[in-house]
């Protein structure tokens, strides 16, 4: 296992000498259901940056969260905190130009389906300037959307003492290609009073820890390729 830990803990006199690979976690605070907290997307993919630091060969580092997101789907709901795609996309650009000072490469650990249009821009553009920037997202395939199956499951394998699992109950099940006519106008809101797209109500831990490891190979498996897209994301 490569050596790993968190760069909030140490002193820049730790640094001197070492180019790590920075591993950044950049999440959401957002409704996630009646049962689910605000920071899910945070949570999922600070897990993921950390197993993915401690499976990687040499250095690497863990950076603290990026706790807000793009989330302007899910404004309307009580606890939601958007900062939208340009200001996330400005912040990751410095972030990443200030980071390039001291660290060999840099990868955003994405939790949040809505910060996608940020990364892509914010990415593509440190690359433009010469930084070894890139990104990857914890997704599995088949997942359902928001707050349903596969969220629950994770959380209740990482943090089951914050999950109000007698809360849960089904929300829209519709295919989300079908649900995103009436989103693009209305948010989440339009098509879930809940906030729920997806049914939570069968998640268990056991699924929850299957989809977390596959979450992190195939993470693992894009940064050892290090084959940044057009887009920055690692492929």
């Amino acid at each position: 296992m490569g050596e790993w830990r968190r760069l909030g803990g140490l002193t820049s006199k730790h640094l001197d000498g070492i180019t790590p690979l920075l591993i950044v976690p950049v999440g959401s605070t957002e409704q996630h259901g009646p049962h689910l907290p605000l920071d899910t997307d945070t949570r999922i993919a600070a897990a993921v940056a950390g197993a993915l630091a401690r499976q990687l060969p040499g250095k690497s580092l863990v950076a603290p969260e990026i706790p807000y997101g793009a989330s302007g789907e899910h404004q309307g709901f009580p606890g939601t905190i958007s900062i939208g795609t340009d200001a996330l996309t400005t912040v990751l650009v410095e972030y990443g130009r200030s980071a390039s000072d001291w660290v060999d490469r840099l990868v955003f650990v994405n939790g949040h389906g809505g910060n996608l249009d940020a990364l892509r821009a914010a990415v593509r553009l440190l690359r433009a300037e010469g930084r070894d920037a890139g990104w990857c997202s914890c997704s599995v395939a088949g997942a359902d959307a928001h707050a349903g199956h596969m969220e629950t499951s994770v959380l209740l394998h990482l943090s089951p003492d914050v999950v109000r699992i007698e809360d849960a109950a089904p929300g829209n099940i519709e295919p989300l290609a079908d649900l995103l006519p009436r989103m693009r106008d209305g948010g989440v809101a339009a098509v879930s009073t809940s906030g729920v797209l997806g049914d939570p109500t069968m998640a268990t831990a056991t699924a929850g820890e299957s989809i977390l490891a596959d979450m992190v190979a195939d993470c693992i498996a894009r940064v050892h390729r290090w084959r940044p897209g057009s887009d920055g994301m690692l492929m």
